[in-house]
């Protein structure tokens, strides 16, 4: 089971398009909402409806993916129960996914500490530990990172290759002319 986390303020490309291309590779996700209500409203003023609130979901991810925005990812990590899902994930050695200013959240949990990682430009320094700050999508270990919306979608090709395999992440790219 694959877990994406939705928090008013989100950055609306980045969840859209790592949700189409897990679901084109096949892969079970869940859009959750981490409120009391699956109706969600990204920065732009689109409103999703999630699969299910956090409060109806257990703890089985295989996957935890943060999309980035404000103030979405200030809404996120203020989420006790999320944080305590994401640490408990990171210790299982799940994998963890997070864009833009997302991976911000990481660095404060510690989980980005010697590894490579990437954030929006501008917040190199909230991913504490970092070895190496890349440009891009970066896939280190569990931890998959990336900088911003003009990723989302190699973004999302990068958890499926992780969760469901490098040929099914490339049937998907080749299927989406992704190039």
């Amino acid at each position: 089971m694959v877990y994406m986390f939705f928090a008013d303020g989100f950055e609306e490309l980045e969840a859209v398009a790592p949700v189409d291309v897990l679901r084109r590779a096949g892969a079970k996700l869940v859009t959750v909402s981490i409120g009391k209500d699956k109706a969600v409203t990204g920065r732009n003023g689109i409103t999703l409806v999630c699969d299910a609130t956090i409060d109806e979901i257990g703890e089985d991810g295989d996957m935890l993916i943060l999309p980035g925005g404000m103030p979405g990812v200030t809404n996120l990590a203020s989420c006790e129960k999320l944080v305590n899902m994401l640490k408990k994930a990171y210790a299982d050695g799940k994998y963890i996914g997070a864009i833009c200013a997302a991976p911000s959240i990481l660095g404060e949990l510690g989980m980005v500490k010697g590894r490579c990682a990437a954030v929006y430009p501008g917040m190199e320094d909230t991913l504490k530990g970092a070895s190496k700050v890349e440009t891009g999508v970066c896939v280190d270990g569990n931890v998959i990172t990336a900088t911003a919306a003009g990723f989302a979608t190699q973004f999302g090709l990068a958890l499926a290759s992780a969760l469901c395999g490098e040929d099914k992440a490339k049937s998907v790219a080749d299927g989406i002319v992704f190039r």
